[in-house]
């Protein structure tokens, strides 16, 4: 579904922040992205959804070239994936429930259409009783809440996520991975990127890429197509 061939990027003039990328993603799988601060995980992150090109090498996603995607042709490859940023990035005027619909409404879905799908994610996120509220209302793991829901109401083909727990407490970060899983199970392949060890040893069989400043150290990472399992024994509905 995405392969990385000996991809480089910089930035500017500057020396290259990615070296050699080369790497495989397999439909309905999950991995995480790890490695220390400055690494290079938010840059390799960037390139998988879009937001920058690279500098050298080949990037396909879904047998698109996406590496020389014309920038008319973009939009349509964003679609198909979704994106938690770790600053949550939600609309500060908007409702949670504004929120999540938005990318429906971009996507021309009329609102009596959304509305079922949208209560039903705001319902599966454990948010019902703050519908209506907005953002600079609710606690650090309840934004982060309302990101996933955004990202995957559209029911991506990838979704990539950068340091999701990173600013939620180790109990938030365990409800927040089931949540991943789920939409794993569902179909979805996942990219997380995390440096958190205890949360990578929740899910037994995913695939771990390794980043040390620029270059990854452990490729075949991303090469294993191993079965999935689930750890915990909890199972949330899934509103699909």
């Amino acid at each position: 579904m995405v392969r990385f061939e000996n991809v480089g990027l910089r930035y500017g003039t500057e020396r290259e922040v990615l070296s050699d990328i080369s790497f495989q993603l397999h439909r309905g799988r999950f991995y995480f992205l790890t490695g220390p601060s400055g690494a290079g995980k938010t840059s390799l992150l960037r390139l998988l959804y879009l937001a920058q090109s690279p500098s050298r090498g080949e990037m396909t996603l879904f047998g698109e070239d996406a590496a020389n995607l014309p920038r008319a042709a973009r939009p349509a490859l964003r679609r198909r994936i979704g994106v938690v940023f770790q600053d949550f990035r939600l609309v500060p005027h908007l409702t949670v429930y504004d929120n999540i619909a938005l990318p429906l409404r971009l996507g021309g879905v009329s609102e009596e259409e959304m509305t079922g799908p949208v209560d039903d994610m705001i319902d599966w996120v454990g948010l019902s009783a703050s519908r209506n509220a907005r953002p600079e209302t609710l606690s650090g793991g309840e934004q982060q809440r309302v990101a996933i829901a955004r990202a995957v109401i559209t029911r991506p083909d990838l979704l990539v996520a950068d340091e999701p727990t990173g600013n939620v407490d180790p109990d938030m970060a365990v409800w927040l991975l089931r949540l991943f899983g789920a939409m794993n199970r569902l179909g979805t392949t996942v990219v997380l990127a995390t440096h958190d060890m205890t949360l990578m040893g929740r899910m037994k069989d995913a695939s771990v890429m390794r980043l040390e400043r620029g270059r990854l150290t452990d490729p075949t990472g991303a090469l294993r197509n191993p079965p999935q399992s689930w750890t915990p024994s909890e199972e949330n509905g899934e509103p699909w």
